[in-house]
């Protein structure tokens, strides 16, 4: 076991690697470095934006306003009470996905909620029939 590591390469059990929160070694040499100069660097990077540099004002429109990393997704869903409605609205996924409606990325997500749902209502279905059979088992 060569730098405590398995046979396989990955590391023993004892070897709980590096503690959560601590900082890699070159993002604590960059934040020396750095130190102090937040805000003149800031100031620089705002006049370039402001004379014209496209990397700066892109720079600073990222820090005010970031690019949105999810949107809402409207198209129609049909209602979901069992597992075969889940099934068919899973169908209009695909339709929406295929025609251009969603996304694949937004259809997958979309696909995710819906199996989750699904399983939501496969949980409850469940519950109900053992709640029902454990009442006629009670009566008997």
């Amino acid at each position: 076991m060569k730098n405590d590591r398995n046979t396989d390469g990955k590391f023993s059990d004892r070897n709980k690697g590096r503690p959560k929160g601590s900082r890699n070694k070159a993002t604590i040499a960059i934040e020396s470095l750095l130190e102090g100069q937040a805000e003149a660097l800031t100031q620089t990077a705002i006049s370039k934006a402001l004379d014209g540099d496209s990397i700066a004002l892109r720079l600073c429109m990222d820090r005010i306003a970031p690019p949105m990393k999810d949107k809402p997704v409207a198209f129609p869903l049909p209602k979901m009470r069992d597992a075969m409605d889940a099934s068919q609205a899973a169908g209009s996924v695909l339709s929406a996905v295929s025609d251009g409606t969603l996304t694949p990325i937004e259809g997958t997500r979309v696909m995710g909620l819906i199996d989750s749902y699904r399983r939501t209502l496969e949980l409850t279905d469940i519950e109900q029939r053992l709640q029902s059979l454990e009442s006629d088992h009670a009566a008997h």
